[in-house]
């Protein structure tokens, strides 16, 4: 059947109808269908199970990139064909990555000569970045202490109670033990004093966060490097760092260049950081260099022939596209230093007008810092009668995702809600986004606090004694148990992880 193309109403009408024959008895949703169906069809059932999802640019909890240019986005349809680990037959992308290391690496102040090859790679994320990194960390202290005659079973890594779920994996996969440092009120960070108190002679790194997934906040690199450096000397170990720039990696350089964190400071032997966040990219791409070859041990390095000639390969999965680390290396010449930098700082002004329209409302307690990622964490100075978690739920009426959480352990009283700064997150979004937050607090404020229900509730259930009497709790006491039953609430009614 031929539709004309200057009908297209009549067309969609028509996909529609023709889909909707196929879609009760063709597309079972727990075992594949028994026949085909036509292309169209199969389009036209995706495509409106898809409109449910939410609108990406006003997903404000990801950090992860939702728009690029036109010119960019054909370079990614051109080569979403090519896999990358067949070196041989796509010499060029593979050259493309290599360019993209050095660059890295050069913004990361590498000790790399203008004519010398970095050494690093690219990943899925940063997730596989850290995981490479701490396998190499780890291969490095088994092999000291394999020389120095010593147990090398018990390994451990030194983090701070704010670190992303990654390193958490990481320990558990590869059997190292974790070692938080534990967060409290007004401080949300690693603190490098405890951290530094946390190694012994087992610890493989420390890693500190340049851009904390809670409040964006960078930890002080520099000051971990000179307790950590002096207590090396007073014990003869030899603790290095990793940084995990996920977020701010791309953050620093353009916005704080006097800010030492990489590799100026002599501890910090590998930085990961995520081309899908502040580098622009579409999800799918993540960047992991090490200070020298030195500390990247060979052995962990495999070489295969099958797909041609020798290729080496460190990734903890085969096959994976070429699109996003293509995509990486156009946004690196497009951009340049320049571009990169104008974009850093129109996020933040757009942070800044957000920061300041909360400030201004008198409701809320401003809990990220002005130096750090373009984000905005706030939470309510007045928990008595309404929650975060309510606002996050009501937003969602405009079309805005923004996630309502608690702190870790030690902190879990406080609770926030996130608005993460991108680059398509316009001066325009960031004053209808003020506006649809107020307009939910004047509708919440005529509403009958769910608290107070869930507080009767929570007290009920919990302080209820054998002889029946209720004791009376504090207000403090009752609202951080309504926080957490609220925040269960919440989780349970979502479909999805983060």
């Amino acid at each position: 059947m031929v539709i004309s193309s200057t009908n297209t109403d009549s067309a969609e009408h028509l996909n529609c109808t023709f889909a909707s024959r196929y879609v009760r008895a063709a597309v079972p949703k727990f075992k594949m269908p028994e026949t085909s169906i036509p292309k169209e069809a199969a389009y036209q059932v995706i495509n409106d199970e898809l409109m449910l999802d939410g609108n990406p640019r006003l997903n404000l909890a990801s950090f992860v990139t939702t728009w690029m240019e036109p010119e960019c986005d054909k370079l990614i349809m051109a080569s979403v064909n090519k896999n990358y680990v067949d070196m041989d037959e796509y010499p060029v992308t593979t050259e493309l990555q290599n360019r993209c290391v050095n660059m890295i690496a050069h913004l990361f102040n590498a000790p790399v000569g203008d004519d010398e090859t970095a050494i690093g790679l690219g990943t899925v994320g940063s997730s596989e970045a850290i995981m490479l990194a701490g396998l190499a960390f780890k291969r490095k202290w088994q092999q000291r202490r394999k020389a120095q005659g010593k147990p090398y079973d018990k390994p451990n890594i030194v983090t701070g109670a704010n670190v992303q779920v990654c390193w958490e994996k990481f320990a558990r996969y590869f059997e190292v033990e974790l070692k938080e440092v534990k967060l409290r009120e007004e401080y949300y960070i690693m603190d490098p004093v405890q951290a530094v108190e946390l190694v012994d002679e087992n610890t493989i790194c420390v890693a500190a966060i340049l851009g904390s997934t809670l409040t964006g906040e960078f930890e002080d690199v520099k000051l971990l490097n000179e307790l950590l450096t002096k207590k090396n000397e007073e014990t003869g170990w030899e603790t290095p760092i990793h940084v995990d720039a996920a977020s701010g990696g791309f953050i620093a350089p353009f916005l704080y260049p006097e800010l030492e964190w990489d590799f100026r400071l002599p501890l910090v032997k590998s930085i990961n950081v995520s081309g899908h966040k502040y580098g622009l990219v579409y999800a799918g791409v993540g960047w992991v260099v090490w200070r020298t070859k030195d500390d990247l041990p060979e052995e962990l390095i495999f070489h295969i022939n099958y797909l041609g000639t020798d290729q080496p390969t460190f990734t903890l999965n085969f096959s994976k596209g070429s699109s996003q680390i293509i995509a990486q290396y156009y946004q690196f010449i497009r951009l340049g230093f320049e571009g990169y930098k104008h974009i850093m700082e129109n996020c933040m002004e757009s942070t800044r007008v957000l920061r300041e329209g909360l400030e201004k409302m008198g409701r809320f307690k401003i809990v990220s810092k002005d130096v750090g990622v373009p984000l905005v964490a706030f939470s309510l100075k007045d928990s008595s009668k309404h929650t975060v978690f309510e606002l996050s739920e009501n937003l969602r009426r405009f079309g805005w995702i923004i996630p309502a959480y608690t702190m870790p352990p030690n902190a879990e009283k406080i609770a926030v809600l996130r608005v993460v700064v991108r680059e398509d997150f316009s001066r325009n979004l960031a004053e209808r986004l003020l506006s649809n937050i107020e307009e939910v607090l004047k509708e919440i404020d005529t509403l009958p606090s769910r608290l107070s229900t869930k507080a009767a509730h929570v007290t009920a259930t919990i302080n209820e004694t054998q002889d029946g009497k209720f004791p009376k709790k504090s207000e403090t006491e009752t609202l951080e148990e309504v926080t957490r039953q609220w925040k269960r609430f919440v989780d349970g009614r979502r479909t999805g992880a983060c």
